[in-house]
């Protein structure tokens, strides 16, 4: 006779999963002795060690008595079905796996190699991270409503980032979110931005905007895609 301490030393396993089985009805709970403890048999042993067992070898707890009691053709059946089952969670974790490690990848996660070479060159340049984030999630919500128009857009804004005064402008852009609106440096910045673009025709001026909203829903989207200042130049810029 053997005291649940001693069951479960002897089954490898712990009085708590013990009283779970007796809870789930897997293990009939033994009568108590005159001072009040519970005495398991062999009988316990035995089948303790069997349950032990299959909830170790994967199959789920709800489906262990059933096997307990189970023929071998049924039993045999039951096992083909849960190990087809594990089967497809392994399959299910490992693709979690590659998902959590890509994500490690940063913004490649979300965009396509050349927008994120892009944003690595635009933070080598040393452009803020505000203005990448604002990149990202503009090109995320270009490619979705033209990839063909999104693909020749930053083939040309990759070659204009190669640029000296297009760099130049860049940066000046990026620090002007900063300035107040009334900032005297903002004239002068909207026409060396009119002047410069004037001077290098893109390729994407030509293509038809696939999606005339995708600016408004950008703005929308990114409260950081805007400020007083950049508002401003905007107006300095369609003057």
């Amino acid at each position: 006779m053997l005291t649940i301490g001693q069951l479960a030393d002897y089954a490898g396993v712990t009085t708590k999963a013990i009283r779970h089985y007796h809870e789930r009805g897997l293990l009939a709970e033994p009568d108590r002795d005159s001072s009040g403890y519970r005495r398991y048999t062999a009988a316990h042993a035995i089948k303790l060690v069997k349950i032990r067992t299959l909830a170790h070898a994967g199959v789920p707890l709800a489906r262990v008595k059933e096997l307990l009691d189970a023929d071998p053709a049924t039993f045999s059946a039951a096992v083909c079905e849960i190990d087809h089952d594990l089967r497809g969670r392994i399959a299910q974790l490992r693709k979690t796996r590659e998902q959590l490690g890509q994500l490690t990848g940063g913004d490649r996660l979300f965009v396509s190699p050349e927008v994120a070479d892009f944003l690595d060159d635009l933070r080598e340049l040393g452009v803020s991270e505000r203005a990448i984030r604002v990149e990202r999630d503009g090109w995320i919500l270009m490619v979705m409503a033209s990839p063909e128009d999104a693909a020749v857009w930053i083939e040309e804004k990759r070659e204009h980032l190669t640029d000296p005064g297009f760099r130049a402008l860049y940066l000046d852009h990026d620090a002007a979110y900063d300035w107040s609106p009334d900032d005297p440096r903002l004239p002068g910045l909207a026409e060396r931005t009119r002047t410069w673009f004037a001077e290098h025709p893109g390729r994407s001026e030509t293509r038809p905007v696939a999606s005339p909203e995708i600016a408004e829903l950008a703005a929308r989207s990114q409260p950081e895609a805007t400020s007083p200042a950049w508002e401003r130049l905007a107006r300095l810029m369609a003057e």
